[in-house]
């Protein structure tokens, strides 16, 4: 395989990373922001216990692809095979 394919691979890869860390990082405040103000979202939801549920599921989702995105970010660029299967 030539150095061409696997760099721009590399770089693919990179972007999807960040994109997904983009994502998280996005779910995570969106979970902040309706844990902050759920008096906000109550046109959307009306039940007050589902609204908070739904907030802290947005963090840790958020949280956990941030993560996940960081860490394929970092294997992407270091070529780091566990980094990449985690």
């Amino acid at each position: 395989v030539p150095m061409d394919v696997l760099s721009c691979l590399k770089y693919l890869m990179f972007i999807f990373n960040v994109l997904v860390f983009a994502g998280g990082t996005c779910l995570a405040a969106l979970g902040v922001w309706v844990a902050a103000d759920p008096g906000g979202f109550q046109a959307l939801v009306p039940a007050r216990a589902v609204l908070g549920a739904a907030s802290w599921l947005l963090l840790a989702l958020g949280i956990a692809l941030a993560l996940l995105g960081f860490l394929g970010c970092c294997g992407a660029l270091r070529r780091s095979r566990p980094l990449l299967l985690l």
